[in-house]
């Protein structure tokens, strides 16, 4: 998982095993989770999609069957990402890890009211989880060994998918893959396919609005941070990172570097997720770049960058290509953080 305002976990990148699935008719969209929360957002109101029925049996993210007697309904997340997801597929979580920090950073889809909190993303509080009667668990991994996974298939009979939340070989791949595998888990893969239509139509029309632009350099980095102590830490999206991969598609060249990173990195770009970690005078590694990054809540790691020398001097900043994208695009979503994300580097690429 990415962790806001912290440094990544890092993991090795694996390739997604593919999926399978099997299902029996379909049924109008209708309650998600009985008598748990309902998707409350207006696409998903005039959702007129259908859901499988009958069982489902497919290979998840680290290559374990899952088998279920019919779609998932009444589903417990412990990623916002897959929290994301699971709303835009039009299926309300019954409960979900850290939903208050879910809402402070992810801004895509709103979670309903009546969710269960399950308490922190990395030690999920076990009595609420089976609490909330859930006939499926979707957890985040990077192997089917993971000590969430085991505890998870050693407490209880409730099955548990296993997904993947990043890979730097094909970032923007693996998040449809993710998406897609919820979608199997709970039958809701025609809304599925019609929301990763209208995502590779909004990225399609992001490249033609920005096809013309003249930017003095196509250079970026992305960035986020936090202050650690008296210290700023800066962490730039490197090559792999899912934002860095939406800046490409756009036409951008990523300026963070495996050659940068040694030279001004701590510890190096994360496998998983393409990221690495520097203070703010690494920053100027990466010379004329346009700098685009995240503005946090006031006394944040931004305003102490903002009154720094150094950062008043990069070229960036002082030529007007320095932008803070707006709040609540999350860094690590899904379909529609993607498009949220693309919008914020158009806005910036034209000006905006």
């Amino acid at each position: 998982m990415i962790r806001p305002l912290r440094t990544a976990v890092a993991g090795a990148a694996i390739t997604l095993i593919a999926l399978t699935a099997a299902g029996c008719g379909t049924t109008a969209v209708e309650s998600s989770a009985g008598d748990g929360p309902q998707a409350t957002s207006e696409a998903c109101q005039n959702d007129t999609s259908a859901t499988a029925t009958g069982p489902v049996e497919i290979t998840d993210g680290v290559g374990r069957t899952v088998k279920l007697d019919a779609p998932a309904q009444r589903v417990a997340v412990l990623e916002w990402q897959q929290v994301e997801d699971a709303l835009t597929l039009c299926v309300a979580p019954v409960a979900v890890s850290d939903p208050e920090g879910y809402s402070t950073w992810v801004s895509a889809e709103k979670l309903p009211e009546n969710v269960v909190d399950l308490g922190t993303r990395g030690e999920p509080d076990l009595d609420a989880l089976y609490g909330a009667d859930p006939d499926l668990i979707i957890v985040e991994a990077f192997d089917a060994d993971a000590d969430i996974v085991r505890t998870l298939e050693k407490e209880s009979d409730v099955p548990v998918l296993v997904t993947v939340g990043a890979d730097t070989k094909d970032p923007i791949g693996n998040m449809k893959q993710v998406f897609t595998l919820i979608a199997e888990a709970t039958g809701r893969t025609d809304r599925a396919d019609e929301v990763l239509a209208d995502f590779d139509q909004h990225l399609a029309d992001a490249k033609q609005k920005v096809s013309k632009a003249d930017l003095p350099t196509t250079d970026f980095v992305f960035f986020d941070g936090w202050v650690e102590g008296s210290n700023l830490i800066v962490r730039p999206y490197g090559e792999g990172a899912l934002f860095t991969a939406f800046g490409e598609e756009l036409g951008l060249t990523p300026a963070w570097t495996s050659d940068i990173d040694k030279a001004y990195g701590s510890g190096g770009v994360d496998p998983a997720y393409g990221l690495a970690q520097t203070d703010l005078e690494g920053l100027t590694a990466v010379g004329n770049a346009n700098l685009f990054y995240s503005k946090d809540e006031e006394g944040g790691y931004t305003d102490e960058l903002e009154k720094s020398s150094i950062w008043t001097s990069l070229p960036a900043v002082t030529e007007g290509r320095a932008h803070a994208f707006p709040a609540g695009v999350w860094g690590a979503g899904g379909p529609l953080s993607g498009e949220q994300a693309v919008d914020a580097f158009v806005d910036v690429i034209l000006q905006k």
